[in-house]
Order: C-alpha cells, then sequence, then structure tokens
C-alpha cells in the first residue's frame, strides 16, 4: 500500500469497475428491496441536497445488498418542463430566435438533442458520488414507457370524471406564458407601499378609504368587504360605492375574512387576481372581471385609457390619476411578499384562465388512511402532520401547463369543441367509432411535470404493463427525500399508487432536513457560502470558485458582490477531501433534525477519519504479509485480542440497529468510536508488545495477527456501505489475507455480531488496563511530562481485583504507559512527593523527585495565567460594548462567546494545575 492515502487514484478505477461488472443490478436472489430515487431535473447539477440524500441512499443499498436481499436502486431523470425548455430557448435566444421561429415539433427536437449532449451532467457526477444505481434501468419521464403510463393514468381518471376542464385562478407566470406550480413560486419579502383610495359612495358626500398594495387591479375590482362585525362600518354593508377612474359601482359586502385590524378595514375584491379574493367572489356569487392580458398587460375589460398598458406602467398612470382627482388618500410604506418565478425571475399574477384539473378529494382519503393505519410510516413521525394538514385541506389541482416541452395532454377535439382521450388519434377514433371524416385537433398543452412524477414508482417498473419488476420490486421500501415536497410530490405518489395499484408506492419515507451551512444560513450565491459536492471532493481554487459563481452574470456589481462574500467564507478555496470524507460527512450529520448544519472543519476531521484507516491498514499488513496468520486451534488470543473481537460485535450490532432505524449520525459515530478510539489508539497499540516482545509464542504471535486481520476485514466491510472507494481499496488487499478470495466488497455478506466473542470479563479488564494508562497519560500532560519520558510508579491501597488485574497485565501496562516500573506498595511505606491520580479506590502515584523543577513549573503556568487572563479582560471588553454586540453579525458575536467560554475553561485547567504542582 502507497504510505499516503491518495482518493483521486482510486475513486474513478472502483467506479468503473463496479459499474462494468454489472455489481449495481438486482441479484435476483433473496428479499426484494427497492428505493426509488427522487428524479432530479435533466437539467440539473449535483447540489448539497443532491449529495445528501444520495449519500444515505446508496448506504442503505450497499448495505441491503450486502445482507443477499434482492437490491434494486432505480435511476433517472426528469424532464423538468419549464426548466429544460429555458435552458433550450436561452440558447435560441443567443442565435437571435425564439422556439416562435420553429414549428412545436422541430423545436422539441431541438430539446432531445440538447439532451442527447447535455443532459447527463447529473448522472455522471452520482457516479462521482459513488452512487451504485442500477444504470442499465437508467428512465427518463419522457421514455416512451413512461409516456404509455402517463397517458393510461390520465385517461382513466378522465373517464372517471376526476380530470376536467375549469376556469379558475391559477399561478401565471407572464414571461413564460404559463401556469405554474406553487413550489415554482418564490415568495420574498420586499419593501412596497400601501395605497389608501378613496372609493365614494353612491348617493353620498361620503367615502370609504380602501388599502393596496396592487392599485393596478382596482380596475377589476366587483365588491368592497368590510368585516361584519366592524362597528364603523355595519351601516354601509349593501351599500354601493363608484369605483374609481371606471364608470361602474360595485356594492358593499360582509365577509369574515376582512381583518378589521389591517389597513383602514375595508378590503377590495378583486377575484380574477387574487385568490383570497376568488374564495370570497365564490361565497358571495361575484362575478370576476379579468383586466390582464396574459403577458401582464391591461386588456379591453379597463377603460381604454388604460388598454394595452404593462401592468406596472398601469400601476404609475392610475396613481397619478388619483391624485389629480383627490382619490389617493396616503401612501405608507409596507412590507410585503412578492411572488416570482423560480425560473422567469418575474412576478406572478393570479390569474383566471380555463385549465385542466383534477378532483384530488376521492383519491386523498385513502392515502390519508394509508398513513393512519400503517401502511406508510414517516420518519421522523412527526411530519405526518404535515401530510395530513395537506390531504385534509386538498384541493383541485390544475394539472396543465402551456408549454411544449412534456407529455402533451392526450386529448383530442373536433369542431363543436368535444373532447375525445386517447393514446394517440387513431386510438381516440377507435374508441369513440368516429370516421376519418371527423376532423381533429389535439389539445396544445402540457400536463404539470409533477403528474409524471407521480407515477414515478410504477411507472419505472413497467406499468400498466404486469411486469416481472413491478411484480417483484412494488411496493418499494423507503422513498428519501426533503419536507419542502411532501406536498407536492410524496402524498401525490401515494394517492396515484394507491389509485391504479391498489398498493402503497412506498412501505417508509424518510424525510431529510435541509442543509445550511455551518453558522445556520441558507447557502446561496450572493452570501458566497454555497457548496458544490464535487468541489468538496476534488477541491478548488479560490479564483477557479469565484468565476465558476460568477460566470454568464451580466450585472458586474452582482459578480463583485459574489466574489467578495466567497473571499469571506473560502480565502484559501477548497481543499480536496474525496469521496469518502464527504459521504462520511453527510452521514455524521444526518440527525432528524429540520437543518443540517454543514461544518467544513467536520469535513477535514473525516479526511483526517479517512487516513488514519489507510495507516491502520498498512500496519496490519506490514506485521501480517507473509506471516501465518492462520485461524489455528491452537492460536493463544490475549486479553487486547478477547476485547477488541467482543467490542467489534457490539459495535456491529450498534451499527445494524442505526442503519435499521435510519439514525445515520448514529451509525457514523458507532463506526468512527470503534475504529479510530478502540480499534486505532488502543488496539493496534496493544497489539504491539505481543509482536515485538521476544517472549511471545507462535501460538500467541498467530492469535495476535489473525486477530488484526480478522477485525480489520470485518470493519472494512461494515464500513463499506458509507465509505464505499477506500474500504474496496484495502479490502482487495486484506481480504486473501483472511483467506478470502472474492471479487468485491461490494457482494461480500455485511458482518453479523457473533454473541460468542463477546466477552465481558475481557471487556472489564482491558478497561481497567485503559484506566491506568490514561491516568498518567493525564498527569503527563497536566505537569508538562515528555510522553516518551520512563515513569516510574506505585499503587497504593487498591482492591484485590486491581491486583489480580495488575498482575495478569505487567506488560502490557509498562510497555503502553511508558512505565520504568510499577511498584505495589505496603501500608507501613513512605510515600514520597508524588503526582495521584485515582482509578476507582487505586491510588496511582508519580514520584516527582528529578521530574520537573516545581519553581520553574510553577512560573510557567503563571505566565500562562497573565496571558490568557488578558484574552479573556480583552472579550469580555468587547461584548459588553452595546455598539458591538448591537452592529457585529450574529455569527461573528458567537464566536466571542465561545472564545470567552474557551479561556475560561483553560484557565480553570491552569488554575488545577497550578494548586497541584502547590499541593506537592
Amino acid at each position: 500500500m502507497d504510505k499516503t492515502y491518495n482518493p483521486q487514484t482510486i475513486e474513478s478505477h472502483w467506479y468503473k469497475t463496479w459499474e462494468a461488472k454489472n455489481y449495481f443490478a438486482p441479484s435476483g436472489e433473496g428479499n426484494p428491496y427497492c428505493i426509488m430515487i427522487p428524479p432530479p431535473n435533466v437539467t440539473g447539477s449535483l447540489h448539497m441536497g443532491h449529495g445528501f440524500q444520495a449519500t444515505l441512499m446508496d448506504t442503505l443499498i450497499r448495505y441491503h445488498r450486502m445482507k443477499g436481499d434482492n437490491t434494486l436502486w432505480q435511476t433517472g431523470t426528469d424532464h423538468a418542463g419549464i426548466a429544460t425548455q429555458m435552458v433550450v430557448e436561452r440558447q435560441l435566444l443567443a442565435e437571435g430566435k425564439s422556439r416562435h421561429d420553429f414549428s412545436r415539433e422541430v423545436f422539441i427536437e431541438k430539446i432531445w438533442g440538447w439532451k442527447k449532449e447535455s443532459g447527463d451532467t447529473i448522472t455522471k457526477q452520482f457516479r462521482r458520488l459513488g452512487a451504485s444505481m442500477d444504470w442499465s434501468r437508467e428512465r427518463f419521464t419522457m421514455d416512451e414507457t413512461l409516456c404509455k403510463s402517463v397517458r393510461e393514468v390520465f385517461i382513466r381518471l378522465y373517464e372517471e370524471k376526476l380530470i376536467y376542464r375549469g376556469t379558475r385562478l391559477v399561478n401565471w407566470d407572464p414571461k413564460f406564458l404559463t401556469a405554474i406550480s406553487d413550489l415554482e413560486v418564490i415568495s420574498t419579502e420586499e419593501e412596497g407601499k400601501l395605497w389608501h383610495i378613496r372609493y365614494p359612495i353612491v348617493d353620498s358626500k361620503e367615502y370609504i378609504s380602501v388599502a393596496t398594495t396592487r392599485p393596478e387591479t382596482l380596475l377589476g375590482d366587483v365588491a368592497v368587504a368590510v368585516n361584519p362585525d366592524d362597528e364603523r362600518y355595519k351601516h354601509l354593508i349593501g351599500k354601493h360605492v363608484e369605483l374609481p377612474l371606471t364608470n361602474r359601482t360595485i356594492p358593499i359586502i360582509a365577509d369574515d375574512y376582512v381583518e378589521k385590524e389591517f389597513g383602514s378595514g375595508c378590503v377590495k375584491i378583486t377575484p380574477a387576481h387574487d385568490f383570497n379574493d376568488y374564495a370570497v367572489g365564490m361565497r358571495h356569487n361575484l362575478t370576476p372581471i379579468n383586466i390582464l392580458t396574459p403577458d401582464a398587460h391591461l386588456n379591453e375589460n379597463v377603460p381604454v385609457a388604460y388598454q394595452g398598458m404593462e401592468r406596472f406602467a398601469a400601476r404609475k398612470k392610475i396613481l397619478h390619476d388619483l391624485e389629480s382627482l383627490d382619490l389617493l388618500e396616503k401612501t405608507e410604506k409596507h412590507t410585503l411578499k412578492i411572488p416570482r418565478g423560480d425560473r422567469s425571475g418575474v412576478v406572478i399574477e393570479p390569474y383566471l384562465t380555463e385549465q385542466w384539473y383534477m378532483n384530488m378529494k376521492p383519491l386523498a382519503e385513502p392515502a390519508i388512511a394509508a398513513v393512519k393505519n400503517g401502511d406508510v410510516k414517516f420518519v421522523p413521525e412527526n411530519w405526518d402532520k404535515t401530510y395530513f394538514q395537506w390531504l385534509d385541506n386538498i384541493e383541485d389541482w390544475c394539472i396543465s401547463r402551456q408549454l411544449w416541452w412534456g407529455h402533451r395532454i392526450p386529448a383530442w377535439y373536433d369542431d363543436a369543441g368535444n373532447i375525445y382521450v386517447g393514446h394517440d388519434e387513431d386510438d381516440v377514433r377507435a374508441r369513440n367509432n368516429l370516421a376519418e371524416t371527423v376532423e381533429l385537433r389535439q389539445d396544445s398543452d402540457v400536463l404539470d411535470t409533477w403528474f409524471s412524477s407521480a407515477l414515478w414508482p410504477f411507472s419505472t417498473l413497467g406499468w400498466p404493463d404486469q411486469t416481472n419488476e413491478l411484480k417483484t420490486f412494488y411496493p418499494t421500501q423507503v422513498l428519501v427525500t426533503g419536507f419542502d415536497i411532501i406536498f407536492f410530490w410524496v402524498a401525490r405518489m401515494i394517492m396515484m399508487g394507491l389509485k391504479f395499484t391498489g398498493q402503497v408506492p412506498f412501505k417508509e419515507v424518510l424525510i431529510t432536513g435541509l442543509i445550511r451551512d455551518s453558522d445556520g444560513q441558507k447557502m446561496s450565491k450572493s452570501k458566497g457560502n454555497v457548496l458544490d459536492p464535487l468541489d468538496l471532493i476534488d477541491g478548488i481554487s479560490l479564483q477557479a470558485l469565484c468565476e465558476k459563481r460568477t460566470y454568464g452574470l451580466m450585472q458586474p456589481a452582482m459578480a463583485q458582490k459574489i466574489e467578495k462574500s466567497t473571499q469571506k467564507h473560502f480565502p484559501d478555496g477548497i481543499s480536496a477531501h474525496g469521496t469518502d470524507a464527504v459521504r462520511f460527512t453527510f452521514c455524521a450529520l444526518a440527525s432528524h433534525n429540520r437543518e443540517i448544519r454543514y461544518d467544513l472543519n467536520r469535513l477535514d476531521g473525516y479526511r483526517n477519519f479517512c487516513n488514519k484507516l489507510w495507516n491502520a491498514s498498512r500496519y496490519v499488513m506490514m506485521n501480517t504479509e507473509g506471516q501465518d496468520n492462520a485461524d489455528a486451534k491452537d492460536n493463544v488470543l490475549s486479553l487486547p485480542d478477547k476485547w477488541i473481537l467482543s467490542r467489534l460485535q457490539k459495535t456491529i450490532e450498534s451499527a445494524e440497529q442505526a442503519i435499521n432505524s435510519y439514525r445515520f449520525d448514529f451509525l457514523a459515530q458507532t463506526l468512527y468510536e470503534f475504529t479510530w478510539n478502540e480499534f486505532c489508539d488502543w488496539y493496534l497499540e496493544l497489539s504491539k508488545p505481543i509482536l515485538t516482545s521476544p517472549n511471545s509464542t507462535p501460538a500467541e504471535l498467530r492469535g495476535t495477527r489473525h486477530t488484526l486481520v480478522t477485525v480489520l476485514e470485518t470493519l472494512l466491510r461494515l464500513m463499506h456501505p458509507v465509505i464505499p472507494f477506500i474500504t474496496e481499496e484495502i479490502w482487495q488487499r486484506v481480504a486473501p489475507l483472511a483467506n478470502i478470495h472474492a471479487e468485491t466488497i461490494m457482494l461480500q455478506p455485511y458482518p453479523a455480531a457473533n454473541k460468542i466473542l463477546e466477552d465481558e470479563a475481557a471487556e472489564s479488564e482491558l478497561e481497567w488496563v485503559k484506566q491506568i494508562v490514561t491516568a498518567v497519560r493525564n498527569i503527563r500532560s497536566e505537569m508538562n511530562i515528555a510522553p516518551g519520558k520512563p515513569l516510574p510508579i506505585l499503587f497504593n491501597k487498591g482492591t484485590a481485583l486491581d491486583k489480580k488485574y495488575s498482575a495478569n497485565n505487567q506488560n502490557l501496562i509498562l510497555s503502553l504507559g511508558r512505565f520504568e516500573s510499577a511498584t505495589w506498595l505496603n501500608a507501613s511505606d513512605t510515600i514520597p512527593e508524588c503526582a495521584t491520580a485515582l482509578v476507582g479506590e487505586l491510588e496511582i502515584l508519580i514520584p516527582m523527585a528529578g521530574l520537573i523543577d516545581k519553581g520553574e513549573e510553577t512560573a510557567r503556568i503563571n505566565r500562562e495565567i497573565v496571558k490568557f487572563t488578558k484574552e479573556l479582560e480583552r472579550v469580555e471588553n468587547k461584548l459588553q460594548n452595546p455598539s458591538f454586540v448591537d452592529k457585529a453579525p450574529a455569527d461573528v458575536v458567537a464566536k466571542e462567546n465561545e472564545k470567552l467560554a474557551e479561556f475560561k475553561v483553560t484557565l480553570e485547567k491552569l488554575q488545577a494545575q497550578l494548586e497541584k504542582i502547590s499541593s506537592l
């Protein structure tokens, strides 16, 4: 083995080997175990959320593969309607063209061409992460087999009258000219204004003041609403007001929706342009008036003076006209949430339009029951409340989008406007006995991307055909996803799965937290704190990082801001850590919390962990290669051998318990503590006296060598699901020493605990040895005594068991503790000037004569106390300064508080050392 662990040299080799040998495919034997990947957008690239969830899924898949299950990780990508269409439209725009310069068919061909060239970016990146997906079964939501599933579901739901055409309010993107889902709307707080407009009361000199953040929609008002319990306006309910700038009058109505405390307590009702107003309008039978065109210009339903104006230009003119008529009472600053399209960036309009809808209530009822009766379990279980909250209040789903890319709605119209559904035009004619002379035209809309995503668990397995894969792997075992799409995807998959297969699509739903930076801040380019898993794996310079984050930005000021914030967070760039360290960090952070703080310091620590494993393996091989490591009957196991074998069994039990309860953080902690603390720090050191002693017998040597190889080989299999690359590389060298001859660790059995090897007596005795050695090491540290300096130690008092353990382990204690001698004192012996430690009733004494200069050591500690006292006072003064605490960022203040706590602990330790030396 190379002296230094270099992940870059092994990762690519092993992944290519695994994939080429088809190790990722189901074995065809054992219990079926299937995970469906949440299909990433075909336009996407790997981000921290992908990396996090993929690591957890791959850990489960590799674990169950090693357990002998017939394991399938179904992979694939989503066609991502609006995102993909936007990418190709941008390319055309760079050529001075738009999609309207082409027929629909030619434009779609261009998208397929883009997918062929650039649509595999994220799948290549998943490979870099070590994801053992069955690539031979990769699916795309626009594959013909999946298209067939989509059409079949649409047809059946339409025939059951669960899909229908209707006119309702939708989220409308005026740039892309399509309805979009709530998930594609990003609402952010922005500084705006609240305008108070006077509405004259008919046949009166009075008026009422109405507060609005969108004065341009005034032209579509159909009522003014007040709270029925508002004493100020009770006498006006049922009267009418003149709608400013129009020749219309509208009624004053009473509705509980109105908050008496907001604004003037009077609310304009514009059902065609506000979701809440739409609901009010439905309750009061008000006819909506749409005042906007699809591209957000004012239409023919407004006075001529405003027709054709862009919405925000119209706002300015309307406010000017209101002011000139003395109808603008006042203007106030107001913070409000502005909805923008996540792709277009433009303000989204609630827009009244005819769309295709799905009646969700009949589908929701069985889905609610499935979770209530335990057919589907959420982990953590509290997320079922979020699930129920949405399903209990579910509304019909707008499933149509005004795009060209996607699953075109399988509906055709004749000249009379009759609707026919089918897989294609021939199928429509056959189903409805239509003659060739009847002209048909297909609906131009496509289905919401979430429609096909909702079918993913069974469409990827071949439904509606009853394939062997569908029979074997459906329902799947667990879905790993984020809480932000419980509504949009998880619930819909359960509804569709129950509807079309009669079974839930998965038995458990593991909800992961959102990845934040180490301070709990959301990651974003503008903050400069965003992380890319591939940068963490391969490393990246500061210059390259800045160039990557500002590429394509047309605004120099924004680019400068991103560069500055990036330099703040990553002044030296990001060093390479390798895939296994990144994966181990993801697992270590995978608590069941809502937010996951990704700390680069921990990533550094787990890179060190991989190095530690590599170096430990080199030690094992140097001491076992070419040696007799056989599992012979006459092997003699030392106390350390029995101890580490016992601890290994308990570690296996803990690891299995953690992975089966989806506590990947506990799994990582268990593996780390055993590997670093017990195997590397203790057992390898404990093995040295046996391997180097001229008094060790062949049976003792063979026993320790066999234990070294056995524990390491088992440990590699135990850790393989989390850190696959380094474990495969080392295992290839270690397995033959354990008399195992196989192609890959991937297909080896996951370790099973052997109760026979659990030895409580050995654990107790070895723990005693560790306590003795640790106690003396602590005294060395406190007294500033060199670690390698041989020390005489004295044992005083203690129990019969202490004396027994001492006699049994004299050589271990002397070797590990760097002791010159270990002597028991008699009751009559005079105790010299000593440093003392306690292990139970046993006193461990280290004579200080000649070890330290008491005066010099006292002076050294006093100098340290003075130094840290000054630091403490400096931080205290800073934190007592209101201008610092009030103005400094929260994370900076928090770090100063951490320093304060650290300095206090350090001073306490120094004071304790001083007292100990004074007592000598």
